[in-house]
This record gives structure tokens, C-alpha cells and sequence, in this order.
């Protein structure tokens, strides 16, 4: 009443849960050691072992099933059932001589009609796979490695659990310089093959081809788990623990703001590993971001630019370089870097905002430019605008000059001076116009009101600073 049902109604269910809750209840009906040792009290009872394997196969256990199954079939060499499940195993193992051997004998011990059939089918497909990897072994001593490949993808369609194909077909994807393929492949092989210590070392070399340190480190750590003396394993360990630790703290480095130090560590990451393609752009990369966050634009856009030769879709370096350019003034240069990153990262908003920036100053830069009315760069300091306004502004007060014709061009260029002197020099209006706003131009404002700041400084309601009439006499003083 409570025994157990055939294998294949187990999969009928649609979770692991309601499989799991079966299995529970149908234990609890079993012999007391089906689970845990079914040679307690009757170490030849064939059908406690098969139960037990029948668990093991519903639970996705196929290793720990296959050695019941063996027992049965040691205890009752007629039990086809159980050798055809055996065989099935096998040949998803990659055993085809053993699982073959099974098959053969599942048809030798007068099986039903289902099982003959099923046997014969398995037969026809040992004989094909075993073709296959002739051809496979002969396609890679060849070096056809794309013929190998395509050999082994159709064993392991069947042959599943077969780490030796597997790392075969691993081995062929890294001659054909696909590594990542490489290293599923690997990984799966790890899993499949206890202690594979060989393939723990492969994946870890292979992530730090990539350029990927951290995965490579992950990766020889679980290598050293299984053999602390492994001796490729801890030399590599060593090399990629070093590199891992100057990038680690290039990193601190750059979120501390410490952007010539970090550019220190990445040039040292570089001499680490100069032959690795990966490092030097991943390095030149941040080197350019240090350098653009640092306002070193000259630098910056040399940098970037060696990136972007390398990798043109680089976005981190477009945007890098797209900041360097503003700081220069190159606003169409900008606008084209932004554009190109925005292309592949369209929902970015620091490109979003940085390109929007970037077309406001190119507007700006189309009218007034305080900056360049002082002579002065964008990031320069407090001191610097009021020392070149200061400058400025004896070279071109009009009192300078007697003719009359000079003294109006001073007179318009002296107040340009000190409309860009008033705006750069405070933090508030020089945040505006650097955000692409002149805080001085009624056209940019909204509702002006009775500030003549949110006028032009040549549409001020009447007020003429050198004019002798009216309330005002202007008086230049040097702040």
C-alpha cells in the first residue's frame, strides 16, 4: 500500500516541495534504514537499496544513487530495472563501455517489452557517441578546434555529467580565444570531478587574462582549499593577491580624492602586468578619471583618448574625457563625446545632465564669456579673478584714454570686466553661469524684478556709471 512509486511518476511533480513532502510520507512506511543504511537487519535486501536509489534519482541525487543501484545489482544480476537505470547514469557519466555493457545485459536477462526497447535505443545512442568522440579526439589532435567543438557539443547533449569532455571542449574554446565559454565549461567540471584542483587553477588563470582580479582570486583560493601545496596554484595566488591589493587601494585612493596618488598606484598596476592588455586599459581607464576629477583636462584628454583608441565605446573614458573638455572650452568636442555615450547607456543620467550642460555652454560661450573676458579658466581660483580683474581693469578705465572713440570702447570694456569681476567672484551667480546661466542677462531670468544683476550690464534702466548727471558718480575702487 505505502510503497514506492515507479521513478518516472516522480516527475510529475511540479516542485521540489510537493516531491519532497512525498518522499517524507512514503519514508516513514519504509524499511527503517532505507534512508540512512538499508543493511540494517538484512544486509540482502536488494529492494531496500533500490528504494533508496529511487529516492536519491527523485532528489536529483544521481551520484550518491548510483552505487545502490550497483549493490542490486550485485545482490540480483537479473534486476533489469535497476540496470537500466544504472546504465542510464553511466552514459550521462561519459562511461559508454560500462554503460553499454548494461544495456547488453538488460537484453540478455528477458526484459519486458519497454525495457527492450528503451535498451536497444540506448545502444544505437552509445554507439553513436562513441563515434563522436572519435571524431572529436581526432578533429583536436588536428587542431580543427571548431570541428571538436562541434563533436563535443552533440556527446554532451547525452553525456552531461562528463567532466574529461568537458574540459576537453574547455581546452578547444581557449585555442579559439573564447575563454568565457572556457570557463563554464570548467566550472562545471569542478563540480563534476572531486578535488579538481586543475580546473579551479584554469578558471582563476583565465579571469585574470580577462582582467577580472577578483574573480581570479576567488577561484585559486578554492584550488588552495583542496591542496594548500599546490604549487601553480599558490604562485599564481601570490601574483594575483599583489595586483589585487595595489588596485584595491587605487581605488581608496580615488574615493578618498587622492587622485595623483591614485594615479601612482595605477602605473604601478601596469608594470605589474605590462603584457596583459586587459590591466593597461582597465588602469589607463581610472587614470583618465583621476586626471579629469583632478581638473587636469590636458592630461585627462591625452589619456582618455588612448582608451578610447583601444576601446572607442568606452564609456567611462567618453564621459571622462567629455568633463575635460569642458573645463578646456571644447564644448563641441563634449557635445560629441556625451552623444557617443549616450548611445550606449542612454539612461545615464550623468551623461543626460553632462550633455545638457555641455550644449548650455555652448550657447553661453556664443554671447558673454566671463571667463574669457578675464583671461582666466574655468577652474580658476578666487585670487586669480580678482588679480586679473584687477589688472584688467587699470589697463581699461577710461580715464586711460583722452580719445573719444577709445575712451566709449574702454568704457564697454570696462564694464564687461566688472560684470564677469562681479559674477566669477560670487560663489552663487559663478555656480549659475558655470551651470550655463548668465545671472546677468535678462533673457536667462525670469521675472527680473528691481535687481539690476538680472539685467545686462548695456540695458541697466539709464544708469550710465561715467555719466556726471544723475543721483549716481561712480567711483572705481580695486576690491
Amino acid at each position: 500500500m505505502y510503497g514506492f512509486l515507479p521513478l518516472e511518476q516522480y516527475y510529475r511533480f511540479s516542485s521540489r516541495h510537493q516531491l519532497g513532502v512525498l518522499l517524507l510520507v512514503q519514508l516513514q512506511y519504509c524499511l527503517p534504514g532505507v534512508v540512512s543504511d538499508p543493511t540494517d537487519g538484512d544486509p540482502d535486501n536488494y529492494i531496500a537499496y533500490y528504494r533508496r536509489a529511487t529516492v536519491f534519482l527523485a532528489m536529483g541525487k544521481s551520484k550518491a544513487a548510483l552505487p545502490d543501484l550497483t549493490k542490486v545489482i550485485e545482490l540480483k544480476m537479473d534486476f533489469t530495472a535497476a540496470r537500466l537505470q544504472r546504465g542510464h547514469l553511466l552514459l550521462k557519466q561519459g562511461k559508454l563501455d560500462e554503460a553499454e555493457d548494461d544495456f547488453k545485459k538488460v537484453l540478455k536477462s528477458n526484459p519486458s517489452e519497454n525495457e527492450e526497447k528503451e535498451a536497444q535505443s540506448q545502444l544505437l545512442k552509445c554507439d553513436e557517441m562513441q563515434r563522436l568522440h572519435s571524431q572529436a579526439l581526432e578533429a583536436f589532435e588536428s587542431a580543427d578546434y571548431t570541428a571538436a567543438i562541434t563533436f563535443l557539443d552533440k556527446i554532451l547533449e547525452v553525456c552531461v555529467w562528463d567532466a574529461e569532455l568537458r574540459e576537453l571542449r574547455a581546452e578547444c574554446f581557449m585555442r579559439e580565444g573564447e575563454p568565457r565559454k572556457a570557463i563554464s565549461d570548467l566550472k562545471a567540471a569542478s563540480k563534476l570531478k572531486n578535488d579538481n584542483t586543475e580546473a579551479f587553477y584554469k578558471i582563476s588563470t583565465l579571469y585574470y587574462q580577462l582582467g577580472d582580479h577578483e574573480l581570479s582570486l576567488s577561484e585559486v583560493r578554492e584550488c588552495l582549499k583542496l591542496d594548500q601545496e599546490h604549487k601553480r596554484c599558490f604562485a599564481h595566488y601570490k601574483q594575483v593577491k599583489k595586483l589585487n591589493k595595489l588596485i584595491e587601494s587605487a581605488e581608496e585612493l580615488i574615493r578618498d580624492g587622492r587622485y595623483t596618488d591614485a594615479t601612482s598606484k595605477y602605473e604601478s598596476v601596469m608594470k605589474t602586468e605590462p603584457s596583459i592588455v586587459e590591466y593597461t586599459v582597465r588602469s589607463k581607464e581610472r587614470i583618465c578619471h583621476c586626471f579629469s576629477k583632478d581638473e587636469k583636462p590636458v592630461e585627462a584628454i591625452r589619456i582618455c583618448s588612448e582608451v578610447l583608441q583601444m576601446e572607442p565605446d568606452n564609456v567611462n573614458a567618453l564621459k571622462d574625457r567629455a568633463e575635460a573638455y569642458l573645463i578646456e572650452e571644447m564644448y563641441d568636442e563634449a557635445i560629441q563625446d556625451y552623444e557617443t555615450a549616450q548611445e550606449h547607456n542612454e539612461n545615464d543620467q550623468q551623461i543626460r545632465e553632462g550633455l545638457e550642460k555641455a550644449q548650455r555652454l555652448l550657447k553661453q560661450s556664443q554671447r558673454r564669456d566671463y571667463y574669457k573676458i578675464l583671461g582666466v579658466k574655468r577652474n580658476a581660483k578666487k585670487q586669480e579673478i580678482i588679480k586679473a580683474y584687477r589688472k584688467l581693469a587699470m589697463q581699461w578705465h577710461p580715464d586711460n584714454f583722452q580719445n573719444e572713440e577709445e575712451k566709449k570702447k574702454a568704457e564697454k570694456k570696462f564694464i564687461d570686466i566688472a560684470a564677469a569681476k562681479e559674477v566669477l567672484s560670487d560663489p552663487e551667480m559663478r555656480k549659475k553661469f558655470d551651470d550655463g546661466e548668465d545671472p546677468l542677462d535678462a533673457e536667462s531670468q525670469q521675472g527680473g524684478g528691481g535687481n539690476p544683476f538680472h539685467r545686462s550690464w548695456n540695458s541697466w534702466q539709464g544708469f550710465n556709471p561715467f555719466s556726471s548727471g544723475g543721483p549716481f558718480r561712480f567711483k572705481f575702487h580695486f576690491n
